[in-house]
């Protein structure tokens, strides 16, 4: 007898939700911002470049998702889980390995980047980043159990992230790229902050104290509506302070998107089987709300 509670979804759909096809946009969201705040600074862009750190990024993203089911296996945290690559496939190892072929394959595109440049400050940057990511599911740190996991994430795919994009582009830094990095980590950070919602029974079960484990779904829906507003907040001031273009203002066109999933998480906070598809709301308003910032100085004059 099985104890996943998604037994009757086609194992196409279990692979699907696996492989996670929209959380890849966590990787190609802060390259594309810090490649745009580079480009509306200097007027010119390495394509060959940002083609080749979007795609590092997607290889590292891929190692995240694949070793985050390796080590929850480990904990049993995902015994539910029917979605997990280890249980899809039973095979811990294979995993653990396919992870890791990933990350040195994009680990190596961030080095050819660093060799063309004859500077190995990306490859620095981008190695801090691997590491704080595993520290948040991997032994013996395994932060994310003691709630630090949206924090690891903000700085990984914010400041980190974009300032290794803009650096790609320049080798140089800006105070505007590392004020774009935070609007970028808060949007990301809240994908994590949702996935929490549905599943306290099991962070408990497992000792994992997740955000919303210790405050509660009901102040957690409250937090979610506030630092969602902080998104468009940050960058107003952005603005006003001469640090963005006016046109980063486009990042208000996403606000239906922020109401759709504060209102969906306020509503069904306490429902785990209804509130589980917030984290796919946040998702869409992440990648919405950067494409838009980026178009934002893209188009800058």
């Amino acid at each position: 007898m099985t104890t996943f509670e998604s037994i009757e979804r086609p194992k196409s759909k279990l692979w699907l939700a696996a492989i996670k096809p929209p959380m890849y946009t966590v990787a190609i969201i802060p390259i594309t911002v810090g490649s745009a705040v580079a480009y509306a600074q200097t007027k010119s862009l390495d394509l060959n470049i940002f083609r080749t750190f979007l795609l590092s990024a997607i290889a590292i993203i891929a190692w995240i998702n694949i070793s985050n089911d390796v080590y929850d296996s480990d904990t049993g945290i995902d015994i539910n889980k029917a979605e997990s690559v280890v249980n899809l496939t039973g095979n811990r190892n294979l995993m653990f390995w396919l992870g890791n072929l990933f990350l040195s394959l994009g680990i190596g595109g961030i080095a050819t980047i660093a060799w063309w440049q004859q500077d190995i400050t990306v490859i620095e940057i981008v190695g801090l980043a691997c590491f704080l990511g595993y520290t948040y599911q991997g032994p013996p740190f395994r932060l994310g159990y003691q709630g630090w996991g949206e924090i690891i994430c903000a700085i990984c795919f914010g400041p980190l992230a974009l300032s290794a994009a803009y650096y790609s582009q320049t080798q140089s830094w800006s105070i505007a790229n590392l004020t774009a990095s935070t609007i970028v980590g808060i949007s990301t950070s809240l994908i994590l902050f949702c996935s929490h919602f549905h599943q306290v029974k099991d962070d408990l079960a497992a000792g994992k104290l997740s955000p919303i484990v210790r405050m509660g779904t009901k102040m957690g829906a409250r937090v979610l509506s506030w630092v969602t507003a902080s998104i468009y907040l940050l960058t107003v001031a952005g603005v006003v302070s001469h640090l963005f273009p006016a046109a980063t203002l486009l990042v208000f066109f996403s606000l239906p998107l922020a109401f759709k999933l504060t209102s969906f998480v306020t509503a069904n906070h306490d429902r785990p089987a209804i509130v589980r598809t917030c984290k796919f709301l946040a998702v869409r308003l992440h990648f919405v709300s950067g494409l838009l910032f980026a178009l934002g100085f893209w188009i800058a004059l």
